[in-house]
């Protein structure tokens, strides 16, 4: 029995014909849920009356429909209103459960056990299901800690490296590990819908920020675990390569990326002083980060003669990795003066949103819809459920 089309299923995309019932809030489940949307999949979001999302009174900014932190992970659903303390309402939700090809969900430990619809009693229902937790500190001893990105961040050591030397730790500008977090569940849901073609079989995805976390500081873990010395902060510096950070010039900072000896060679001559590619002191990576204040003196002597505009266009036509430090806007721009579409229109009057990042040649991510208000789509979808008789 097909469900109630978002508008998103065109047959020509990845996931068309998948349904998913989307019982996540906040953001790294509805980020996820969002991609499988972008996919092809119709994707139905399960809200709890009244409020909704947490994240639809998270302004400002607002929209014209809620919060822009809503939109940015809730486009191309449908929303249905159903109180999972409601008999009713929850006999519609484990319908749902039974139909559905993907769940995902991050409710407290033992919530939705008690209302039957945990992983257990929902496989019973639908053995093809592919069921995904997402949880802050997993599903063991750490199910009851609270699972806010920002605790995350502290707890889990990004912040002891994010900051200047000497300073207090930064959070990331971003809720990052929920947005890791999210990439992480949507990789293991397309493996389990992969297993399952095989298998016939759906299982449990359980994914949770502190291990998407761990497993996203790569090269600090890393140094990490090889030395047992946690790394400490370095503000825009790189503990392994040099240059590697902002440098200033005339007029601003400009961001440098030499990631190898050829490219610092280019890098000195553009600045005219070749001879500081064959200094003992500066000639390989290893001595250049082991004498970096005194490679970075010698560099921006150099660079304080003109300006980051003039710097970047001259050591970007010799190959040397260069730029300005922009804002989010000049990020836009730039890739639109690249020719990669960052934005799409996503109707109903809803403003423009960040487009799918992957590109498929035969399979092509071809439709967008406008992030829904609560409740949109109530009387479709719940005449739907009714369609049958419910588990």
């Amino acid at each position: 029995m097909r469900a109630p089309d978002s508008g998103a299923g065109d047959v020509r995309m990845p996931l068309a014909g998948v349904l998913v019932a989307d019982f996540s809030r906040v953001l790294a489940g509805p980020l996820a849920s969002m991609t499988l949307a972008d996919l092809g999949a119709t994707v139905i979001k399960v809200e709890r009356p009244g409020t909704g999302d947490d994240t639809r009174s998270w302004g400002p900014p607002w929209t014209a429909n809620s919060s822009a932190y809503f939109e940015c992970a809730n486009r191309s659903k449908r929303s249905v209103v159903l109180d999972l303390d409601d008999e009713n309402d929850l006999v519609m939700a484990r319908t749902l459960a039974s139909r559905a090809d993907v769940m995902v969900e991050n409710f407290p430990a033992g919530s939705l056990a008690r209302r039957g619809l945990d992983y257990e009693s929902v496989r019973a229902l639908n053995e093809r299901l592919v069921y995904c937790s997402v949880t802050g500190f997993g599903s063991g001893q750490g199910a009851a800690l609270p699972g806010y990105d920002f605790l995350v961040q502290a707890m889990g050591g990004l912040m002891s490296i994010t900051g200047t030397p000497g300073g207090e730790p930064v959070k990331a500008g971003v809720a990052l590990v929920d947005v890791l977090t999210a990439k992480d569940a949507t990789v293991g849901v397309l493996a389990a819908l992969r297993a399952r073609e095989v298998s016939g079989r759906g299982q449990r995805v359980e994914v949770n920020l502190l291990s998407s976390l761990l497993g996203s500081l790569a090269n600090q873990t890393s140094g990490y675990l090889a030395t047992g010395k946690p790394p400490g902060r370095m503000g825009n510096e790189h503990p392994s390569i040099a240059p590697y950070e902002t440098l200033r010039c005339k007029d601003d900072v400009l961001a440098l990326a030499c990631g190898n000896d050829r490219q610092f060679g280019k890098l000195a001559e553009a600045l005219g002083v070749p001879e500081l590619a064959g200094d003992d002191r500066f000639a390989t990576n290893e001595a250049r980060v082991r004498n970096r204040p005194a490679l970075r003196a010698a560099l921006e002597e150099k660079l304080r003669g003109d300006t980051v505009e003039a710097w970047s266009a001259r050591l970007t036509s010799v190959g040397v990795p260069a730029g300005k430090v922009g804002d989010i806007g000049d990020g836009m721009r730039l890739a639109e003066s690249l020719g990669l579409a960052p934005t799409v229109a996503v109707g109903d009057g809803a403003p423009p949103q960040v487009r799918h990042p992957v590109s498929f040649s035969e399979t092509p991510v071809t439709h967008y819809t406008a992030p829904p208000r609560l409740g949109q789509h109530d009387d479709d979808i719940r005449r739907w459920l009714a369609e049958r008789t419910t588990p």
